[in-house]
């Protein structure tokens, strides 16, 4: 799956400070996506805050990334849960038409054994029309879906294509990376180890900080995939802190002030999340222009 080399984006659902969807702010953020080098787009994970969505709302949601992007870049739609027959229900009457790969959500809450996990992705790949990409993400989930695990679904299934890889383990993705089949890939889904896990032999990233920093980003993923560690470093570094940031008090709290700062949108979010403290707006907004400078 060459097109999931590289730099992906999960994409925000920019509210308007009434909280109903800003349709044109999204269309505004697919732009600035495509125009800085992002190879390609994840609809309705969590970022989208999409557990708060109506399905309209999704809906809306999709529509307007499919119309925006217009065939530019291709595009990863979330779908997961941990109830395994509505996962199925969604993939059998859900258009995928406009979509590469599905990304879908180890189950979480249940806590699942490992195989438990395997007979809920095995169902999924049944029934999926189009790729799948796992997403392992035990900080979210209360469950690690452990690499043994993971390497007996891609191996099974050739519709497995990749896992997005959020543990924050190096150890962990190392075992994957070292164990994996040939064609499989493993995607970070942790911004500040992606350039580590792409040296080690990893395929890209799924970022947040991706998406208010994309041409920073894409080209340190890029730097990396070529082998220039040097240079890539260089980069890493130069927005580690503001990494740091938009996750020091929640996703997607953290980006969407960073979004507010480049005038993308508003830094509405909904309820559970709140937005942050007046202090870490004011430090995300000068970290934001000292890399201008």
């Amino acid at each position: 799956m060459q097109a999931l080399v590289g730099t992906g984006v999960a994409l925000i659902t920019p509210f308007k400070k009434d909280f109903s969807v800003d349709v044109e702010a999204l269309k505004r953020i697919v732009d600035f996506q495509i125009d800085n080098g992002i190879e390609y787009l994840v609809v309705l994970g969590t970022t989208a805050e999409n557990v708060t969505l109506s399905e309209a709302e999704k809906n809306l949601v999709i529509q307007t990334v499919v119309e925006a992007n217009n065939n530019r870049l291709p595009l990863v739609l979330g779908v997961g849960g941990n109830n395994t027959a509505n996962v199925i229900e969604e993939l059998k009457t859900k258009d995928l038409s406009a979509f590469t790969a599905i990304l879908s959500v180890s189950p979480y809450y249940n806590k699942p054994t490992q195989e438990g996990i395997y007979q809920h992705f095995k169902a999924i790949a049944e029934a999926s029309p189009i790729p799948v990409i796992l997403y392992n993400v035990p900080g979210r989930t209360g469950s690690n879906m452990q690499p043994a695990t993971v390497i007996r679904l891609a191996q099974d299934f050739k519709n497995i294509v990749a896992i997005k890889e959020a543990a924050g383990d190096m150890v962990q993705a190392m075992q994957l990376i070292q164990n994996k089949p040939k064609d499989f890939l493993v995607i970070s889904g942790d911004d500040m180890i992606a350039l580590p896990m792409v040296l080690a032999g990893g395929s890209g990233v799924i970022s947040v900080i991706g998406e208010g920093l994309p041409q920073i980003f894409s080209d340190m993923i890029r730097l990396g995939l070529q082998r220039k560690v040097d240079q890539a470093y260089q980069l890493h570094y130069k927005v580690a802190d503001l990494i740091d940031m938009i996750f020091e008090q929640g996703n997607p709290a953290g980006i969407k002030e960073v979004f507010k700062s480049l005038g993308l949108c508003e830094n509405t979010v909904r309820l559970p999340l709140v937005n942050t403290d007046a202090s870490l707006a004011q430090r995300i907004e000068k970290a934001m222009k000292n890399l201008e400078q």
